[in-house]
């Protein structure tokens, strides 16, 4: 038990990522059920979906699970008092601030713990009344920032009074272990999960995830200002192309837009966008979330233990 088991009730400090198109109810209530926090993305879905989403976790689950918020989203505001209409535990955000949201949340009881790239918007939250944060390191898959989780992890902890959650690059008990190590009180964790048993993602994304090396990664937007970290394939050399040859805006949207649901949904991994961290390297196989906690608390264990025995 430590600051975040007791924030969110919870055996394990341990949050799978809230990823677009990927951690719908199933996934969430087996992270949920393992005695981590399963989350809900809220993306731009509509609300009718997440509402039946949400209902079905219920029904999956007895356990808290939550809800990530894109705060850039259309459907941001909706999905806000969405959350607020079915008593989710908490949520988490990503893509800006809160903070309009967050007297509604907390009259609501609903825990609010924001995603955030710097030590200088997570002491913005804090002081808005956010009751944790997840300090996200480049290392992690979809949109990044450029600070490194082993860089940005203590210093956003010296920082904040509140319990800070690392992210980014943390795929087995080690990562989690020098997570503690750095100040952290808890882990999330998006593409290790991606190789979940329970992870609705086509076979063929899955299977990418499995046989990614560590360089098998690259980042696209990055000279547009929103980098996203993907599997190489196809899509991203095509946009890195389309990036360094100066292509108009349009070009982009007409190859982005729906590129996400390709991968997913369809199992187009030449022209679909596989979000994902630098960690695949280290996944090579397909467990039960269950047991990928379990695996890792075990590890995490043992590691810490030598630590202190040295």
């Amino acid at each position: 038990m430590n600051r975040i088991c007791e924030l969110l009730g919870i055996k394990y400090p341990i949050l799978q990522g809230g990823m677009a198109w990927v951690a719908e109810s199933t996934l969430a209530a087996s992270v949920s059920n393992a005695g981590g926090a399963g989350i809900i993305a809220g993306g731009s879905a509509p609300i009718d979906y997440l509402r039946n989403e949400i209902r079905r976790c219920k029904e999956l689950t007895d356990k808290p699970f939550g809800v990530n918020v894109m705060l850039m989203s259309p459907n941001a505001q909706d999905l806000a008092q969405l959350v607020i209409d079915e008593g989710v535990a908490f949520v988490t955000t990503g893509a800006g601030n809160p903070g309009v949201y967050m007297e509604g949340w907390k009259a609501a009881g609903i825990k609010v713990i924001p995603v955030v790239p710097s030590v200088n918007l997570a002491k913005r939250l804090e002081k808005g009344g956010a009751d944790a944060v997840i300090a996200e390191g480049t290392e992690s898959g979809g949109h990044i920032g450029q600070n490194t989780t082993m860089c940005l992890v203590p210093q956003v902890v010296d920082a904040v009074s509140v319990p800070v959650i690392a992210a980014g690059g943390i795929a087995d008990g080690r990562g989690m272990a020098a997570a503690f190590m750095l100040g952290a009180d808890g882990i999330q964790m998006g593409t290790r999960f991606l190789a979940a048993e329970e992870c609705k993602i086509h076979e063929n994304y899955k299977n990418a995830v499995i046989k990614a090396k560590d360089t098998d990664n690259a980042i696209t937007g990055f000279y547009s200002g929103s980098p996203c970290r993907c599997i190489k394939s196809r899509y991203t050399k095509k946009l890195q192309e389309m990036e360094k040859n100066a292509a108009p805006p349009e070009d982009f949207e007409a190859l982005t837009v729906g590129s996400l649901r390709k991968a997913v949904v369809d199992g187009n991994t030449a022209e679909g966008s596989m979000l994902c961290g630098l960690i695949a390297g280290m996944i090579d196989e397909i467990k039960p979330s269950a047991q990928i906690i379990e695996d890792i608390i075990k590890e995490a264990h043992e590691v810490m233990a030598r630590t202190y025995e040295f």
